[in-house]
């Protein structure tokens, strides 16, 4: 008798067929279904923090673009001031080859050269000057 019993619930195909199937077969869809949008929505999240964290810090990230214009404002300072100097130079060279004032300055000062019956006295440097700078 148990044997005819278990007969009658399988089915010709040999599946069990019970009375508790129909809802249990509904019922895994839908824990899949549940499962997979927090599991899903935790990898989006990690994701978009991934690609935030590369903006922000990766090889061409914010970080390095706000170091390289750093970096640019000081090379543009740094160019403008030696384009001043050349400037100054450029003045001075054009002194020397055309005014003799500005020739005679430059012997005396840099060769010390003096003209006749004139004495040049060199000097040396007063530590006190040296001291008081540094004041």
């Amino acid at each position: 008798m148990p044997e005819r019993k278990l007969q009658s619930v399988k089915s010709v195909s040999g599946a069990w067929d019970g009375v508790g199937a129909g809802p249990m077969h509904r019922q895994g869809p839908n824990f899949a279904q549940r499962a997979w949008r927090p599991a899903g929505t935790v990898v989006a999240v990690g994701l978009a923090a991934l690609l935030m964290w590369h903006v922000i810090n990766g090889k061409h990230g914010l970080s390095v673009w706000q170091q390289k214009r750093v970096e640019d404002h000081q090379l543009q300072r740094e160019i403008t001031d030696l384009e001043q100097e050349n400037a100054q130079l450029r003045v001075r060279i054009e002194k020397l080859k055309s005014d003799p004032d500005a020739i005679e300055h430059e012997a005396r000062e840099k060769l010390h050269y003096a003209k006749p019956g004139e004495v040049i006295y060199s000097l040396p440097e007063a530590q006190g000057q040296a001291v008081g700078a540094g004041k």
